[in-house]
């Protein structure tokens, strides 16, 4: 969906860029309904080749981290649709060249919403995701049927549903824009008024002395924005609460939407103009998202996968509180060692893990940091290019 939402909106509406090359694992000839089919590749080489930039929108942690890393080898700047990879193995590439999130998804938003709410002069305390629906323990069944009706696959219906994906928007926010969670999982508050619970949130954030990410349920008003609670100078409140967002002293700004693949194009065009990252996961992390136990499993269990996954869920933690843990975009034909329990954090003395880049980088970050590294993305600038080559996706 992504993909060919994003080749439409540059082939249409942008034309001082051009797609030169899309990436697919899938065999060429079963793409012939891609909007632009001349332009699809199984060579990795032919992307780099012919690019002056690439979106990353695979949804796959371990291909992803690959492209990446042959991009940065050339010289390549990097966008991803991606939130998965940024929180598994972004914070370890963004040492390593430049690599932003793109406007469009719920974390581009968030950073896009934070960028306009300096700008006014407020100071952020809450980063909100807005959640239609919630539930930890889904059906197969279920997820077929949702998958079915939404066109999209069980998997991106399962993480979604589960809570999976918020949690790891919410972690790549965290990390990318310095705030951090009230507890494991976040509050998630079931709301039906959303300036009640900013401002209960906000409260919260005080109360840590640090800005927080958290989420919405809501009832009797949309889903599907991004918020943020914020405070501002005392003596601009009356003309605040003139300006219809209340009394104060929490404010909620309120983006109702995110447009996904249409929106990517403005962080492309901010890259190729010069401009800094918008959002990554930071080379100095301290949120993660573990994998949780939906059910009890015996030893030798086969673990499918993670993110998307009907044996586990993803959640929000401290990285300083469990440094052991698994992180979920880890969990790929993996086996288990011993027995676990429904709601038990998965750490790497529970699973035989098969080896992989993702893996190696995921080991090197969690050793010691003996050398300071400079991170390189945000120096970074258009070489006075005006035509775009592109992107990676999945099959």
């Amino acid at each position: 969906m992504i993909a060919h939402g994003f080749v439409r909106l540059i082939r249409n509406h942008y034309p001082d860029m051009q797609i030169s090359r899309v990436l697919t694992r899938r065999p060429l000839s079963s793409m012939a309904d891609f909007p632009l089919a001349d332009v699809l590749t199984n060579s990795l080489d032919e992307l780099i080749d012919h690019s002056d930039l690439i979106v990353e929108c695979s949804g796959d942690v371990f291909h992803g981290t690959s492209v990446i890393e042959r991009a940065f080898e050339a010289g390549l700047p990097v966008v991803t649709v991606n939130a998965e990879l940024q929180v598994t193995t972004g914070s370890y590439l963004a040492g390593k060249g430049f690599i932003t999130e793109a406007e469009g998804d719920q974390p581009g938003s968030l950073a896009a919403l934070r960028e306009d709410a300096l700008q006014m002069g407020f100071e952020p305390l809450v980063y909100g995701n807005m959640k239609g629906y919630l539930n930890h323990d889904p059906s197969p069944e279920d997820m077929v049927y949702w998958a079915n009706r939404q066109g999209i696959s069980v998997d991106q219906t399962t993480s979604f549903t589960d809570g999976t994906k918020v949690q790891i928007e919410q972690v790549i926010i965290g990390n990318g824009l310095g705030a951090t969670i009230t507890r494991q999982g976040m509050e998630g508050l079931a709301s039906t008024n959303l300036d009640d619970s900013a401002s209960l949130l906000g409260m919260m954030a005080e109360r840590v002395g640090q800005p927080i990410v958290d989420y919405v349920i809501p009832s009797g008003y949309p889903a599907g924005g991004v918020f943020l609670v914020g405070k501002h100078d005392e003596d601009q409140a009356r003309a605040i609460e003139y300006f219809k967002l209340g009394r104060g002293p929490f404010y909620t700004l309120v983006r109702p939407f995110h447009l996904c693949s249409l929106e990517v194009g403005k962080t492309v065009r901010r890259v190729l103009n010069g401009g800094g990252v918008l959002l990554n996961n930071s080379t100095e992390p301290t949120l993660g998202v573990a994998a949780i136990a939906k059910r009890a499993m015996k030893p030798g269990e086969l673990i499918e996968r993670g993110i998307g996954g009907f044996q586990f869920r993803g959640e929000a933690i401290k990285l300083a509180q469990h440094p052991d843990h698994v992180p979920i975009g880890l969990l790929r034909k993996t086996a288990l060692k011993r027995a676990v329990e429904p709601g038990q954090i998965i750490t790497f003395d529970d699973i035989d893990i098969l080896p992989s880049r993702a893996l190696d980088i995921v080991m090197e970050q969690r050793k010691p940091r003996l050398i300071e590294v400079e991170n390189s993305s945000s120096n970074w600038a258009a070489p006075g290019i005006n035509t775009m080559g592109m992107l990676a996706f999945g099959g």
